[in-house]
């Protein structure tokens, strides 16, 4: 005891009953949070294994990772940790509530998912804890993180007590760490206006989820692609007519300028094996080398993708899908008019191209068909000039002797002459 008059009215515990006390309680504070091995993720960890080099990524992470260290110290209003799997929500979150621990408060941690079964089991009649003690342990934690929000089962009876849980700590201000790989922009009209309130809550994006699509390297399956640049293209074929030399070293400034700064939209028409593909596959290798995004597509591949979002085991909704599509800054649709004719195909291209057409999006197209072969409500954008080139390729087939010259379409549309592709 410190120096001076003794209090012998108080029981002051020694330091050896101090420490033991501690661990009681910390060990009983792990136990009611639920974290089981996360419980030893820390802030010095992360450092240690995710933080290093100068990347702008490592320096986004460092940032959120400073925040949730200010949060950890005095949690107030909720914490929210967006970004793909993998990205190191869940270990911020786990070092956030460990923190806590340390301090001597208490942290409950759960998935979403297994949160719901935990109170779709609660239930049954031998029941560990009964449903309503369940329920009003989670709603009232004196810190709640709540880890995968958005992938959780889309049910009415999921979404009526995740409404519950978070209505109840939103009128009461309870602080909350949540994780999710879906944006909040995503979510149910009524989390997204609980979760984007700028009052109570911090969003972090940790990192950006990554697009449906391949935008900017080559997706498997189009390995041939790589090796068609600008460079690889013989634009000069001396066993063709002078004529076809021309329009061929024609096709072949007009895509590189395209290239260059990529406006409007270029159509390449002409036979198989004429050169179209590869010049459009050139576009977008040297955009990927200039680190700008692009997305080449074979429109019948594109149509089989969509219908494989509908199976079960699809790792892409189709709405996400479709929305990439339509939406990618530089996209690529190689062999037009090769898909099949059904009523669904001709629609969803029609929505892509009507899309693209009315953003004005940059879209190169590829097509062996003669434009008046097109449908006539999608070949009316193609051909319009205030937005589209139209570069008709008289080569022959490269690859053999069975095409020629007289294959190509004899009455090819020409957008009249710029000075520099886009303007006008």
């Amino acid at each position: 005891m410190p120096s001076g008059k003794p209090d012998y009215s108080r029981a002051v515990a020694c330091r050896c009953v101090k420490t033991a006390s501690g661990k009681e309680q910390e060990n009983r504070l792990l136990k009611y949070s639920n974290l089981g091995a996360l419980s030893h993720y820390d802030f010095e960890n992360i450092l240690n294994n995710r933080i290093s080099g100068a990347s702008e990524k490592q320096e986004l992470y460092k940032k959120v990772l400073d925040a949730a260290k200010a949060f950890a110290a005095d949690p107030q209003g909720w914490f929210i940790l967006v970004g793909p799997s993998g990205s190191g929500k869940t270990y911020l979150a786990a070092a956030i509530a460990n923190e806590r621990i340390k301090q001597g408060h208490p942290a409950f941690f759960q998935t979403v998912p297994d949160l719901l079964d935990h109170l779709r089991s609660a239930f049954a009649p031998g029941s560990e804890m009964p449903y309503d003690e369940l329920f009003d342990k989670v709603c009232n934690a004196p810190l709640l993180i709540l880890d995968d929000l958005g992938v959780q089962a889309g049910t009415a009876w999921a979404k009526e007590k995740l409404d519950q849980l978070l209505n109840h700590r939103f009128i009461h201000e309870l602080p909350m760490v949540i994780t999710t790989s879906i944006s909040v922009d995503e979510m149910d009209e009524r989390i997204r206006t609980r979760l984007s309130n700028p009052r109570l809550s911090h969003i972090y994006v940790i990192e950006e989820k990554a697009s449906a699509l391949q935008q900017y390297s080559w997706s498997k399956g189009l390995e041939l692609q790589k090796d068609m640049t600008f460079k690889a293209f013989d634009s000069k074929r001396l066993n063709l007519p002078l004529e076809q030399r021309h329009n061929l070293e024609s096709a072949y400034q007009v895509a590189l300028q395209y290239a260059e700064s990529p406006d409007g939209w270029l159509i390449f028409q002409g036979v198989n094996g004429c050169g179209k593909t590869h010049l459009a596959s050139a576009i977008v290798n040297y955009r990927y080398e200039a680190r700008k995004p692009a997305t080449f597509m074979v429109v019948t591949d594109l149509l089989d993708h969509l219908r494989r979002t509908f199976t079960p085991d699809s790792k892409v909704s189709y709405d996400q899908l479709f929305e990439a599509v339509k939406t990618t800054p530089l996209l690529i649709l190689d062999d037009f008019g090769e898909q099949s004719t059904t009523p669904w195909a001709q629609e969803k291209l029609y929505q892509v191209i009507n899309y693209r057409y009315n953003a004005r999006l940059a879209t190169v197209i590829t097509t062996c068909s003669s434009l008046d072969e097109i449908e006539p409500r999608i070949s009316s954008r193609l051909v319009d000039p205030r937005i589209s080139m139209v570069i008709n390729i008289t080569a022959p087939d490269y690859r053999g002797d069975k095409a020629s010259a007289s294959n190509a379409p004899k009455k090819p549309f020409r957008a009249p002459p710029k000075k520099r592709y886009g303007e006008g």
